[in-house]
C-alpha cells in the first residue's frame, strides 16, 4: 500500500498540469487568470482532489497501523 501512494503522489508531480499543493494556490490561480483557462483550472482542481484524497486515505492507513 505505500508502495502504491508513494507512486501515486509521484505521478501528480510529474504531469503536464501542476497539482497545487494547497487550496490557497488553486484559488489564486483561479483568482488570476479571471476565465481564460477554465480547462485548466479544472484539471488542476481534479488532481488536487485526488491528492487530498490519496492523503486521508494514507492517514487513516496510518492510523489503523497499516502503513
Amino acid at each position: 500500500m505505500e508502495q502504491f501512494l508513494a507512486g501515486e503522489f509521484q505521478k501528480l508531480q510529474r504531469g503536464l498540469v501542476a497539482t497545487p499543493k494547497s487550496r490557497e494556490d488553486l484559488e489564486a490561480f483561479a483568482k488570476s487568470n479571471q476565465g481564460s483557462m477554465d480547462i485548466l483550472l479544472m484539471q488542476m482542481a481534479i488532481q488536487y482532489g485526488y491528492k487530498i484524497a490519496l492523503e486521508n486515505v494514507q492517514e487513516e492507513l496510518e492510523n489503523v497501523g497499516a502503513i
